[in-house]
């Protein structure tokens, strides 16, 4: 159960060559995974979010300054099994009908590396908001086929769901059946939408 988290914008806001001038890139949702892993009993089991926006906004001249905004549909889960999706949007988990969406705010921004930064917002997940720091590394910017300006961005991070107010568990001879721990890992693509 993994947030992303949006996450996932904060990643745009890497390095200052991936901006010419203050500049507005949207998330692309169908070249975008927003994924995660989680223990169940003795091994992992993944999934991913598939409804996914959001907008970041920089000037290399002003890094510290980058803002993120994402938004992540709670009911898009997909873990590929459609038993236990419906049970992941209940009550029991994401309670979807309650919390229909999550949202990442950026607020700070710290460069650890030529293509690489910390970024840290507020993830707001089951009506519980706390801090969250993505490690983003910036892929690279180019035209794509159709000759929008594109980058690409990946970033990892992990949460406890608990912390979340996400605890339903059974414990099986003393195993729990759900991890609290949730590794989340995104791929974004984010296209040009306003320069200057």
């Amino acid at each position: 159960m993994k947030h992303t988290f949006l996450l996932c914008s904060a990643l745009f806001l890497v390095g200052a060559s991936a901006f010419a001038g203050t500049e507005t890139y949207k998330i692309d949702p169908v070249h975008s995974t927003i994924g995660f892993k989680i223990r169940h009993f003795f091994s992992k089991v993944g999934g991913r979010f598939n409804e996914v926006a959001g907008t970041i906004q920089g000037d290399p001249a002003k890094p510290d300054d980058a803002q993120v905004s994402v938004t992540i549909q709670t009911k898009s889960i997909d873990t590929a099994e459609a038993k236990r999706d419906t049970h992941l949007r209940s009550p029991d988990f994401f309670d979807v009908e309650k919390f229909p969406a999550m949202t990442f705010v950026s607020k700070k921004v710290t460069r650890t590396g030529d293509n690489t930064a910390d970024v840290t917002g507020d993830l707001t997940l089951h009506g519980v908001t706390k801090d969250v720091t993505l490690k983003v590394t910036f892929l690279g910017k180019g035209k794509t086929m159709n000759e929008a300006i594109t980058t690409g961005w990946e970033a990892t991070t992990k949460i406890k769901r608990s912390e979340f107010g996400l605890t339903w568990n059974k414990v099986v001879e003393g195993t729990s059946a759900v991890g609290d721990d949730v590794e989340i890992e995104l791929q974004v693509e984010a296209a040009l939408v306003k320069a200057g």
